[in-house]
């Protein structure tokens, strides 16, 4: 199980490198320019590079809709950030060329912009390392994103794929818990979303009971490390 943010933001990258046990980063041109548009874009994701440090992944789209351009963007994103970032490439079938291309030639790739499971399918068969799904876009368009997990990863187990499902563009936490229950190894999503998690009443008023009973023995304000039998 992977969790990735999906974010340009410094700040809110920092906060998930602190406080979650954080797989990478992921972002495109649209959120970029939601939460960041940086005046210096590559000076920019080197920050971010130096943030999440080597042992994160950082994946990084593409801009160009031909195969020649997505091409010479993915060289300088290798060149200008460093050859470790994934190069997101959206499936259509210049994209799936691209994706092709570049595998071939020893590079690592995301697959973005999937919404079919043929999608997926050709994805997998270039050899992508991950396939980015976009669950609620999905969902708003009347087509079953959890059905997509349960057959594109039957086929990755049934087949050795090294390529893992990356769920994303959610709307909610719960979509998220059915990413991951319907098959997907990896999820990313904006710091908000993460942090909704945390913001049930249920758990937020059992640790309050906790912290009440604690402070009820041994006085206001005690700890473990601090406390006075009453």
């Amino acid at each position: 199980m992977e969790l990735l943010v999906d974010t340009a933001n410094l700040e809110d990258i920092q906060f998930a490198c602190d406080y979650y046990p954080l797989a990478g980063v992921t972002c495109n041109p649209s959120i970029v320019k939601k939460s960041a548009a940086p005046k210096d874009f590559w000076a920019h994701m080197k920050q971010v590079r130096k943030i999440i440090g080597k042992d994160r992944t950082l994946h990084v789209q593409v801009v160009g809709l031909d195969h020649e351009t997505q091409m010479k963007e993915a060289k300088e994103l290798l060149k200008k950030i460093d050859k470790d970032v994934y190069v997101k490439v959206p499936v259509t079938q210049e994209g799936l060329r691209t994706i092709t291309k570049l595998k071939k030639e020893g590079y690592k790739v995301t697959a973005t912009g999937v919404y079919d499971t043929m999608q997926a399918y050709y994805a997998c068969a270039a050899g992508a390392d991950y396939i980015a799904v976009y669950v609620n876009r999905m969902t708003t368009n009347g087509l079953d994103p959890n059905q997509l997990f349960q057959d594109v990863q039957g086929k990755i187990e049934q087949e050795g794929l090294p390529t893992k499902l990356l769920a994303a563009g959610f709307h909610s936490t719960g979509q998220i818990r059915d990413a991951f229950t319907y098959g997907c190894e990896s999820m990313t999503a904006p710091l908000d979303l993460m942090n909704a998690t945390f913001k049930n009443e249920n758990i937020i008023k059992a640790i309050d009971t906790f912290k009440n009973d604690w402070e009820s023995m041994y006085g206001k304000g005690a700890t473990l490390l601090q406390m006075k039998k009453k």
